[in-house]
């Protein structure tokens, strides 16, 4: 068992229940990384479920909750022959924290009728660059937990030179040797720097509703994120991102609501 599974390993109590234990290590400046908390409720979820691969989530993240002791309950809505429906809620010290509806089925592999291509051709990996390793007193324990190369110009905002266009583009991998599964994608689809940052924007950006689709089983090696923006308006953005496997099929995409940090 890796640190992420046991990071985000679920025990059934009862038949709704499951403790979780959130982890310190996912932490960014504080907050948890909300990627890592639908990974969590998931594992609970797809436990539940007679099928085994979580094909679409859509959370709300009503509080920040803290690392430490919680509960995952889950209630089943409906199974059929094909997919399962599951609303699912972490729960810490009695108040409801993330609420979640997810779909669960069984994918198995087949080749795809049509797949687009990359919304952005990514330059090689060693052309790309990571960010600076955060100071101790930032208690941004994300970093350690994964490793992210980036397109130069998609964090020139370290520079002081945003491109002005929402958008974050990066090459992904635990830091750990693990394969990517379908947690490991929760955490993906939300560990890009929010894409606000390129627009010259800075600040902690809570998401407030995220959703995403798990298309296919990654194969093993990197992923590339590719991540964007359609508008910034009223204190509001949304970003969407795309997860592109080592064989070049898109195994992920997600859109997420989020307000506007303050730098």
């Amino acid at each position: 068992m890796t640190k992420f599974d046991e990071a985000t390993q679920a025990i059934r109590i009862d038949e709704t229940t499951y403790d979780v234990c959130l982890d310190p290590g996912y932490s960014i400046g504080g907050p948890l990384n909300g990627g890592y908390l639908m990974a969590v409720v998931l594992r609970a979820v797809v436990d539940d479920s007679p099928f085994e691969h979580p094909v679409s989530t859509t959370s709300q993240f009503l509080k920040s909750p803290v690392p430490g002791p919680a509960q995952v309950r889950v209630e089943r809505l409906k199974a059929g022959r094909t997919a399962a429906f599951t609303r699912a809620t972490l729960v810490q010290d009695g108040v409801s924290q993330i609420e979640s509806l997810v779909t669960t089925a069984t994918l198995t592999g087949a080749e795809p009728l049509y797949s687009d291509k990359p919304a952005h051709v990514m330059p090689p990996p060693e052309e790309c660059v990571k960010l600076p390793n955060p100071k101790p007193e930032s208690n941004m324990t994300l970093n350690a937990q994964m490793e992210l190369r980036f397109d130069p110009p998609t964090i020139a905002w370290l520079s002081g030179g945003p491109t002005g266009r929402p958008e974050s583009r990066a090459y992904f991998r635990m830091t750990e040797p693990q394969d990517a599964d379908p947690f490991v994608l929760a955490l993906a689809v939300d560990a890009l720097p929010p894409v606000v940052f390129s627009a010259g924007l800075r600040g902690w950006a809570p998401t407030v509703d995220l959703t995403w689709h798990l298309r296919a089983l990654p194969a093993p090696g990197l992923l590339t994120l590719i991540g964007g923006g359609r508008l910034i308006s009223d204190g509001w953005f949304d970003e969407e991102v795309e997860v592109w496997d080592s064989a070049g099929r898109l195994v992920a995409q997600s859109r997420q609501l989020a307000r506007v940090g303050r730098g």
